[in-house]
C-alpha cells in the first residue's frame, strides 16, 4: 500500500457491503446508452476500466427507474422493465470481476426531465412551478444552439407539469422500489436514491419547489416525506443488506429559499432514521444562470462542498461520501480528519481511470490530470455523449488497448513538443517504436505553456505530458530546428509534424504600432524568447525581461505566473481583438492582475472552442471583473491611444495603452513542402494540420498512431 494514502486506500465499509477502497466513482451522464435505454458495449467498456484501474465504488450514472418517464437525457440507462436485466447483468459482472463494486443510482429527473420535454411527456412536479427565465442561451454559439434540445416540446408551448396527487406519490415509490428490486436482481451492490440536483426527489426537498400544504410540504420532514418513504420501500423490496445510498445536496446555490445546509443535516438524520446506508452530499445550482453549474454540481472551487459533509458526518453515524474537485491528498486529510469516510471523484476518473491503482503503486507522478475544462459535462448540454480533453480513451474503450506492443517497432521522428507531439511519442514509444522528439525551444510543452500560464490546470498536463515523455526511451532533443537536412539524416520510417499554429494578425490597420501584440510576440515577450517582439519594450521593459531571463523564471510556468501579478510588460489598460479560447483566456490572465481590459470580437460568437460551461463561467467571470466584451464588430481600427470600431452599425472608440489582437491561427504547413521529397511518411497532428487546441490534439495522436499501427500490421 501506497504510505502516501493510508487511509484513502484502506478498506471500507457500507452496511455489508466491503470495499477495497474508499475512492468511489461519483455518477456522471455519458449518453452511452442506447436509444432505448439498453446498456451498450461502449459504455460497459467505459465502466470496466474504471473498474480495472482500482476504483473502490462505482457509482453508475443517473438512470431512470421509470424509463423512458423521467429520463434527463437522449440516451439515458433503462430500470423500469426486466428487458433491461441482460445488459445491467453484464454490466455489474464486467465491473465485479475486477474487484470494484457497483451501485445503480436510481431518478426521476422530475422538471430536469429532457426526454419528457421533448416527447411532450406532462412532467409530475410537487407544486406548480413558476417560471423562470435562462441565460443559459446567452453563452451559446449558433451552432450548439440548433443541437440544443428543443425546449419547447413538440406541440412548441413549452414543458407541461402536473402537481401530484398523494396517489401518485404512492406509485412512484412503487416505481422506485420496483426498479431498486431489479437492480439487485441484475447483480448490483446496491442502489443510490439521486435526491439532489433539481431532480423530482429534490423538488420535494427544497422550500422553492415544494409549497404544498399537505403531509407532503412545510416542515423538513414533511418535504422529506417522499423520499423517506421511497427509502422504506427499497429496503422492503430488497433486503435488509442490500445497500441503499442516499444523495443529498448541501445547499441550493443562486435559488432564493432554497435548499440550505441546515436542511441537508437534518433530512441526511431521517434518512438514516428512514434506513439509508450512506449519505452522498453534493450540492446544486439554479439552470436560471450559467455560471451556476461551476458553483454546483460540478464545482470549480477545489474542496467546494467540504463543509457540506462535514456537517452532514457530525450528524449521522452512517458513512458519509465527499464529492466536489477534491485532490486525493485533501481527500486522505479529510478521512483521517473524520470530515467524511468516503471520497468521490468524476472528472479525475475521466481523465485517469488508472487514478487508484497509480496512488496505490505510488505512481502520483504518472496520474494524467484533469485540467477543468469542463468538455466532459459540456457534451451532455448538447445531447453527444461524453468525452474528455486529455484522455483520448474515454468513451473509446470499447475499440480495444490502444498501448498494446507493436509487433514490428519503427524510427518516427516526432517534430514539435507541444501536447500532440509529447502525446504521440509518448503513445508510439509505449507501443515499441524507437522515437525521436524535437522542438526548436529550450522547453517541453509548445504553446501549451502560454495556456498554463493564462490557466493553472493546463500547467499541469505540461507537465504529466513531459513527465511521461522523460521516463520513456525517447530521444529528447530541444533547441533542435527541425531543417530538411536534419529530418533526412534521421532515416526515420515516419515523420510526425506536430509544430502548432503560426498565429499572425490579420490585415488590422494600425497593427504594426510598438504598442501591438500578435499571438506570436506576445507569447514571446512573455516567455523571453522573441527579440523583435522585446524590442518594442522600453528600455526599463526590455532590462526587467532580460532580468527573468537570466533568473530561469521565463522557464518556469509556475513561478512566471506568480512574478506576473507582481509585474508584467503589459499596460493596465488593454483592447484583446479576437473574442475565441485565447482572447478569452488572456483576458481572464489579465483582468486577474489588474488590467482594465476590454474584448472585441468580429464574429457572431464568443469562445467558441471553449467547452459550454467553461466559456459560461470566464463570461461570467470577466463581466464580474469589469470587463467589457463586444461581439459582432466591425471596420476595426487601431490608433496610437485608442481602437476604434464599429458596433451595430454605430462608431466606438476605446482608448486604451496595449492592444493584444488574440486572432490570426492558422494551420502551419511549412514543414510538410521541404519533406515532402524524402523517404518517410510525413503526417500532420493538432494545430499545424487542423486548429483543434489542446483536446484536437491529443486525439489526433491516438488518431495517427492507431493508422501507423494499421499501416504496418
Amino acid at each position: 500500500m501506497s504510505h502516501n494514502f493510508p487511509k484513502l486506500l484502506s478498506p471500507g465499509r457500507i452496511a455489508g457491503l466491503d470495499l477495497r477502497n474508499r475512492i468511489v466513482m461519483a455518477a456522471m451522464g455519458t449518453n452511452f446508452a442506447d436509444e432505448n435505454g439498453h446498456c451498450t458495449e461502449r459504455l460497459i467498456a467505459y465502466y470496466e476500466a474504471r473498474a480495472r484501474g482500482g476504483t473502490g465504488l462505482i457509482v453508475l450514472e443517473t438512470s431512470a427507474a421509470f424509463y423512458p418517464n423521467g429520463a434527463s437525457m437522449p440516451n439515458n440507462i433503462g430500470f423500469s422493465s426486466d428487458d433491461f436485466l441482460p445488459g445491467l447483468s453484464e454490466l455489474a459482472q464486467r465491473v465485479q470481476q475486477h474487484g470494484a463494486k457497483i451501485v445503480a443510482q436510481l431518478n426521476h429527473s422530475g422538471k430536469m426531465a429532457q426526454a419528457d420535454t421533448a416527447a411532450g411527456r406532462p412532467i409530475p412536479v410537487p407544486s406548480p412551478v413558476t417560471p423562470s427565465h435562462s441565460n443559459m442561451f446567452n453563452v451559446l454559439t449558433r451552432a450548439e444552439i440548433g443541437n440544443f434540445i428543443k425546449a419547447a416540446g413538440p406541440d412548441g408551448k413549452g414543458p407541461s407539469y402536473y402537481e401530484m396527487s398523494v396517489e401518485q406519490i404512492a406509485e412512484a415509490v412503487a416505481g422506485f422500489a420496483a426498479a431498486a428490486a431489479r437492480a439487485r436482481r441484475a447483480g448490483f451492490d446496491g442502489v443510490e436514491l439521486h435526491a439532489g440536483h433539481g431532480y423530482l426527489l429534490a423538488n420535494f426537498l427544497s422550500p422553492y419547489t415544494n409549497k404544498r400544504s399537505d403531509d407532503y410540504g412545510g416542515s423538513v420532514e414533511n418535504r422529506a416525506r417522499f423520499l423517506l418513504e421511497t427509502i422504506r420501500a427499497v429496503r422492503a423490496a430488497t433486503s435488509d443488506t442490500f445497500p441503499i445510498l442516499v444523495r443529498l445536496d448541501g445547499m441550493e446555490y443562486r435559488i432564493e429559499g432554497g435548499i440550505t445546509p441546515a436542511d441537508c443535516v437534518e433530512t441526511a438524520r431521517l434518512c438514516e432514521s428512514a434506513g439509508a446506508d450512506a449519505i452522498d452530499v453534493s450540492a446544486y445550482g439554479s439552470v436560471a444562470h450559467a455560471i451556476a453549474f461551476t458553483e454546483a454540481p460540478l464545482v470549480h472551487e477545489p474542496g467546494g462542498f467540504i463543509a457540506f459533509a462535514q456537517a452532514v458526518k457530525k450528524a449521522v453515524s452512517i458513512p458519509v461520501i465527499g464529492v466536489g474537485r477534491i485532490e486525493p491528498e485533501v481527500g486522505e486529510r479529510h478521512i483521517a480528519q473524520g470530515s467524511f469516510d468516503f471520497l468521490a471523484m468524476g472528472r479525475r476518473l475521466l481523465a485517469d481511470p488508472e487514478l487508484p491503482n497509480k496512488l496505490l503503486a505510488g505512481q502520483d507522478k504518472s496520474i494524467r490530470p484533469c485540467i477543468y475544462c469542463y468538455i466532459c459535462v459540456s457534451q451532455i448540454f448538447i445531447n453527444q455523449p461524453v468525452v474528455c480533453a486529455v484522455n483520448h480513451c474515454t468513451g473509446r474503450e470499447h475499440e480495444g488497448d490502444i498501448l498494446a506492443r507493436s509487433s514490428e517497432g519503427r524510427k518516427i521522428l516526432v517534430i514539435g513538443a507541444g501536447p500532440g507531439g509529447m502525446e504521440a511519442a509518448r503513445l508510439l514509444a509505449e507501443k515499441g517504436h524507437r522515437v525521436s522528439l524535437w522542438d526548436k525551444s529550450r522547453d517541453l510543452g509548445g504553446t501549451a505553456r502560454i495556456a498554463g500560464l493564462a490557466y493553472e490546470p493546463n500547467e499541469k498536463l505540461v507537465n504529466y505530458l513531459a513527465h511521461a515523455v522523460r521516463a520513456l526511451p525517447i530521444d529528447i532533443q530541444l533547441g533542435k530546428a527541425a531543417t530538411s537536412d536534419a529530418v533526412a539524416a534521421e532515416h526515420a520510417d515516419h515523420v510526425i509534424l506536430a509544430t502548432g499554429a503560426l498565429r499572425q494578425a490579420p490585415a488590422i490597420p494600425g497593427k504594426d504600432q510598438r504598442h501591438v501584440f500578435d499571438g506570436e510576440e506576445l507569447r514571446g515577450v512573455l516567455f523571453g524568447d522573441h527579440s523583435a517582439a522585446i524590442a518594442k519594450l522600453s528600455p526599463l521593459q526590455r532590462l526587467l525581461v532580460k532580468a527573468a531571463q537570466l533568473s530561469q523564471m521565463t522557464r518556469n510556468i509556475a513561478l512566471l505566473r506568480f512574478g506576473s501579478k507582481l509585474w508584467m510588460p503589459i499596460a493596465g489598460e488593454v483592447v484583446i481583438i479576437g473574442g475565441g479560447l485565447v482572447g478569452l483566456e488572456l483576458a481572464e490572465y489579465l483582468v486577474e492582475r489588474g488590467r482594465k481590459i476590454t474584448v472585441l470580437e468580429p464574429g457572431p460568437d464568443l469562445g467558441a472552442e471553449l467547452a459550454i460551461v467553461r466559456r459560461a463561467r470566464v463570461l461570467h467571470q470577466l463581466r464580474e471583473h469589469g470587463a467589457t466584451i463586444h461581439k459582432s464588430v466591425d471596420a476595426i481600427e487601431i490608433t496610437p491611444d485608442s481602437v476604434r470600431y464599429e458596433l451595430k452599425n454605430e462608431p466606438q472608440s476605446t482608448p486604451c495603452k496595449q492592444v493584444i489582437i488574440a486572432m490570426g491561427a492558422q494551420p502551419d504547413d511549412s514543414l510538410p513542402a521541404q519533406l515532402s521529397g524524402g523517404s518517410a511518411q510525413v503526417h500532420q497532428i493538432g494545430d499545424c494540420h487542423s486548429v483543434g487546441y489542446i483536446d484536437g490534439a491529443i486525439l489526433d495522436a491516438r488518431k495517427l498512431v492507431q493508422q501507423i499501427e494499421r499501416a504496418n500490421a
